[in-house]
């Protein structure tokens, strides 16, 4: 699955080569920095993910992830505790985790409202068996990973996801066979734009992002946009096969969090 570097994605590695002490890396957890697993409680990062983002940090300006968990749960199953000049923003930007400490905002009320209602609207849908629910605490993830015709699980109930949301005030956000429930006026796009606006003038010489999923698409758009304000970026898809339109996008295209912890490698000192 790996493919050739666009010539613009050639430009932006060359400059965080080049520029490394005011690169900007970000990143997605799930399906790019951890596999994807049935069971969202049991993913992990990638085995050799905190040492190469521990050697990586001192090199770069920042190492940022910018994941839909909450952040507290991505530090722990990443493994991501001790790392030095490590950001993690949480719940797609709202919340936000350095050095061990954790800055979080009240839970909007929609999501309580949602949070009860969602059962009853899950069996009025007819949910498949294998159709669950994972509480992030601000959101509220509904998974048909498990069900025997995953696809056929989540076009099911995507209408009424969208009607509950509409009711409770919260967007919903589709993902690998997944459809989240969330408050709305943050994205990872948004939420990367507010990290590199906090790291002052000069932030940043050159842009990576690396993720899989639709929730990523925003934060290519925010390299896009950099670019053309002649920021360098590279835009880097951890591919498979369950969602293509972030490849279409991508400078390059590498197998999964093992082909980003690989490309990751290229970055540091032999």
């Amino acid at each position: 699955m790996n493919s050739s570097l666009t010539a613009v994605g050639v430009d932006g590695l060359d400059a965080i080569r080049d520029r490394p002490g005011r690169a900007v890396l970000g990143f997605d957890f799930d399906g790019t920095l951890a596999p994807i697993v049935d069971d969202p409680d049991a993913a992990r990062a990638h085995p050799r993910a905190a040492e190469t983002l521990a050697r990586l940090a001192p090199r770069v300006g920042s190492l940022v992830i910018v994941t839909g968990r909450p952040a507290a749960t991505a530090v722990e199953y990443g493994g991501f505790e001790g790392i030095d000049g490590l950001v993690v923003l949480g719940q797609y930007g709202l919340e936000r985790w350095e050095s061990g400490r954790l800055t979080t905002p009240e839970s909007p009320p929609g999501v309580a409202e949602a949070r009860a209602k969602l059962p009853d609207v899950l069996a009025a849908a007819g949910a498949p068996d294998g159709t669950f629910v994972e509480d992030k605490g601000a959101a509220l993830a509904v998974h048909t990973r498990r069900a025997a015709e995953p696809q056929v699980a989540l076009e099911r109930l995507r209408s009424i996801m969208n009607a509950l949301a509409e009711r409770t005030g919260l967007v919903v956000e589709p993902g690998r066979f997944v459809l989240e429930l969330r408050p709305p006026g943050m994205d990872k796009g948004l939420a990367l734009r507010t990290h590199l606006d906090s790291l002052g003038d000069g932030y940043p010489s050159a842009l990576l992002f690396a993720g899989d999923d639709l929730g990523d698409l925003a934060a290519f758009d925010t390299i896009d946009a950099l670019r053309e304000q002649g920021v360098p970026g590279l835009k880097l898809c951890s591919g498979s096969t369950e969602v293509t339109a972030l490849a279409e996008r991508a400078d390059l295209i590498v197998d999964g969090p093992a082909g980003v912890i690989t490309f990751l490698e290229t970055l540091l000192p032999s």
